[in-house]
């Protein structure tokens, strides 16, 4: 499985907004040293609380703080850009980043957004699929296309470089409650990127919908490329987790950075609930300790069929040094479970415990056979040891049988 995060990103008004883009990017250095896979970040031009633009720009920036890690647009609102345009500059961060750009797409979430633009929202998931197509043509060949909508024209438009990755940078597509996005996905084969979480009822049909989608457009689809958005904090207890995110929940994003509990908007990305107490009873939130996270990824995992990944909707509702920890205890604890990393060395750990007699038997005799042939005594002090050694294994192989 691949793990990253999904950075809106959300701020609370009222803050340095400078400084809060310089700790967006801290936050992606960091998650890149720890060895997370990707970061998505996202597009939003109103309200105040999401206020990263471009996010190829940011992308741009981070590929030169970054070593490893995967960028992507999270996701790009397809309605407000030139098809050719997007898949242009997208090509050109390909080449940049030596293969680590990849673009999500969506119609655009905030109608604030489309608003300011003259757009009506009810064109806009048409719009973006318009967009998404012509975008495919355009990466998957170097034919000349032409295509034309009612906003927007492509005469013989063809790409003037070739694609960096093969056959080209991922592209994956966002989808919240409704059938719109997985069948998008599976209309033009790319991945799907579940914003809205695991614990809505529609998510158990979500794949069913890609590949419904994708045998009608014979497109090829992966569960690989499936990546579900699910808020997460992780601390030593679960009662501590909750703790370190009771206040800033309440004054995060949507929420409550006017008022208090149960005023303003419920989070949308958690249930619609108005405390951290229930979004965790909701199952919205993986809040707890990295044992509850391992428990709710099986969950997920189960319900879905299975997933490629799970992208940790990154929010400040605690101090930056516990949610940095946090992403630290997932990467430490969670993350090498869903990756093959554990069992091995724990297979290799029982195995040795269960034949301390045969592994280690001679050792003792080794180390006196060493004193003997320097010619030296073996001192008081090495013999009580050797002794406590000897019944320790005699102890574990005992309990092994």
């Amino acid at each position: 499985m691949k793990f990253g995060i999904f950075l809106a990103p959300f701020h609370r008004v009222g803050e340095n907004p400078t400084l809060a883009l310089k700790r967006d990017m801290q936050l992606v250095e960091h998650l890149d040293a720890l060895g997370y896979d990707e970061v998505w970040v996202g597009e939003h031009h109103s309200f105040g609380r999401e206020i990263i633009a471009d996010p190829m720009l940011f992308i741009a920036a981070a590929a030169q703080r970054t070593r490893r890690i995967m960028l992507g647009t999270g996701v790009t609102s397809l309605p407000y850009h030139h098809p050719f345009m997007v898949a242009d500059r997208l090509l050109q961060l390909d080449h940049m980043t030596e293969g680590r750009a990849m673009l999500g797409c969506g119609p655009g979430v905030l109608t604030s957004d489309a608003y300011m633009l003259g757009i009506d929202p009810l064109t806009q998931r048409r719009r973006m699929d318009e967009s998404l197509g012509a975008i495919m043509q355009l990466l998957r060949s170097r034919k000349p296309v032409t295509a034309e909508s009612d906003w927007f024209t492509m005469r013989e438009a063809r790409l003037q470089l070739a694609n960096f990755s093969t056959p080209h940078a991922p592209v994956s597509v966002a989808a919240s409650f409704t059938p719109a996005g997985p069948m998008a996905a599976g209309k033009h084969g790319t991945g799907l990127l579940s914003v809205a979480g695991a614990s809505h009822e529609a998510f158990e049909r979500t794949w069913g919908w890609v590949e419904e989608a994708a045998a009608e457009s014979g497109h090829a689809v992966r569960r690989e490329d499936w990546k579900v958005v699910v808020p997460v904090h992780l601390a030593d207890t679960k009662q501590e987790a909750i703790a370190d995110c009771r206040e800033g929940f309440l004054k995060q994003a949507y929420f409550g950075d006017r008022g208090s509990e149960g005023q303003g908007f419920p989070a949308p990305f958690a249930g619609g609930a108005f405390t951290i107490e229930e979004a965790v009873e909701k199952g919205s939130l993986i809040v707890g300790t990295p044992d509850d996270a391992i428990v709710a990824l099986e969950t997920i995992q189960e319900r879905s069929g299975g997933i490629g990944g799970i992208l940790i909707g990154a929010h400040e509702w605690a101090s930056t040094e516990k949610t940095l920890r946090s992403y630290e205890l997932w990467m430490r604890y969670v993350a090498p479970r869903f990756q093959g990393q554990i069992s091995v060395i724990e297979d290799n750990r029982d195995w040795i415990e269960q034949n301390l007699t045969q592994v280690f038997g001679k050792t003792a005799a080794a180390q006196v056979k060493a004193f003997s042939d320097a010619g030296k005594e073996l001192p008081p002090d090495v013999k009580q040891q050797m002794d406590a050694m000897r019944k320790a294994r005699e102890a574990a192989t005992a309990r092994a049988e």
